[in-house]
């Protein structure tokens, strides 16, 4: 048992040394690629068990960012993995900001309670050390040209937003979904050559008003029928209902697929897990119902982060696309996602604020509170949905946290 502890990297070694860079400008080149270290840094040290105090304190005192629990009232998080193995332990990110909406630092673990499903429950691990990123990039190809001529140019600044301890996959979609790649390190050279590939892409949309007849309406055809399924009906023909049939726009798809292939990275904790979207917010005609794809998420602990840009960046736009038109899918789907996982969208219109929102979107999700605690009945074979509130014990500041979680299935028992 000692070697497996002694294998564990620790993060409170390296947390200091972990630099969040900033987004360079579109109009400047990538950063040269680098491969980051084959072992990441770990997570610091987990709190003892001891007796959690319930009434809040008459004055709170701060420690410096980055300061977790102190050793002496924490119990090794070598030890926390391995009883992880029996009881389902539930890990909780959590950003907390003021009144004027800037992060606050330096709470301790007595400013904290967390419940689940109403009843309040002992804060076993806690720490405001930054984590390094297991991140799935997913980049929408079935907005307009406009759109993503936008964030064509920003690119180069979203490679810079990962640190050199960060792991990112990349994923595409529009009728299809397409793995870009698999998860190597953030300075590598793959995903820096992976996403200048997407800079060269073309996608032949101007999102104008379709021509419906004369002789640019029919576009080129194949035995009488037009060779795109999407295109608009010829006039020599009856039209149907298909004819004007919108374009599959297959965000849940996306994002269930990003999902299961990040549920078997990082059992240990050590990582933040979260999904990336550059998107329009469109939805339709998905296999995955958001509901299915949601409980995915809530179940593998994954935080959604989104950068909405064109026509779901407009703050009218958005409300109005709250209303699930049936057969036309959702206008705005990724406030829901963000919303339900903790995470938050960024809707930016011009290059520039598309390129500040992926460093604040990585920089959000590696600073955050991480407490942690032992579920109830963690052995139980329900996999009910059990609601998670976290409470900061002080006036005027704002709590965002995923809403809830399903627990994992117990696992099978060990044979002597």
């Amino acid at each position: 048992m000692a070697l497996l502890f002694l294998s564990l990297p620790v993060l409170a070694q390296n947390s200091n040394q972990q630099q969040i860079p900033d987004a360079p400008s579109a109009t400047r080149p990538f950063p040269k690629p680098s491969v980051s270290p084959t072992s990441p840094p770990a997570a610091p040290e987990a709190p003892q068990e001891g007796e959690q105090t319930q009434a809040p304190p008459p004055n709170i005192t701060t420690v410096p960012p980055g300061g977790a629990t102190k050793e002496g009232n924490t119990n090794s998080r070598e030890e926390l993995f391995t009883l992880s193995n029996t009881v389902n332990f539930v890990n909780v990110p959590v950003t907390v900001r003021d009144d004027k909406g800037q992060l606050v630092a330096g709470l301790l673990p007595k400013d904290f309670a967390i419940l689940e499903d109403g009843q309040q429950q002992k804060i076993s691990f806690f720490t405001s050390d930054p984590f390094p990123l297991t991140a799935a990039v997913v980049l929408d190809l079935s907005m307009s040209d406009t759109e993503f001529s936008k964030v064509r140019e920003t690119l180069p600044a979203l490679v810079g937003a990962f640190g050199q301890f960060d792991e990112v996959s990349l994923w595409t979609y529009g009728t299809t979904v397409t793995r870009v790649q698999g998860f190597v390190p953030a300075q590598n050279d793959v995903f820096i050559q992976n996403v200048k590939k997407l800079q060269k892409t073309a996608l032949g949309r101007t999102g104008g008003v379709p021509v419906t007849g004369g002789p640019m309406g029919s576009g080129p055809s194949v035995n009488g029928l037009p060779a795109d399924r999407g295109a608009a009906a010829t006039v020599d023909r009856p039209q149907t209902s298909t004819d004007f049939r919108p374009e599959a726009h297959v965000l849940n798809d996306a994002v269930l697929a990003a999902a299961q292939d990040m549920s078997n990275r990082d059992r240990q904790h050590t990582r933040r897990k979260v999904l990336f979207i550059i998107s329009n917010g469109r939805e339709l005609r998905s296999d995955a119902s958001y509901s299915q794809v949601l409980k995915v998420l809530l179940t593998q602990q994954i935080t959604v982060y989104a950068v909405a840009v064109g026509e779901s960046a407009m703050p009218i736009y958005g409300k109005l696309n709250k209303i699930r038109i049936p057969g036309q899918g959702y206008g705005d789907i990724l406030p829901k996602y963000a919303n339900a996982t903790g995470g938050q969208v960024f809707s930016e219109f011009g290059t520039q604020a598309i390129e500040a929102a992926y460093n604040q979107a990585t920089v959000v999700a590696k600073n955050q509170y991480t407490l942690g605690y032992y579920a109830p009945n963690a052995n139980s074979k329900s996999g009910a949905y059990r609601e998670i509130e976290v409470r900061v014990r002080k006036p005027d500041l704002k709590v965002i946290t995923r809403a809830g979680y399903y627990p994992l299935p117990p696992p099978p028992p060990v044979r002597q």
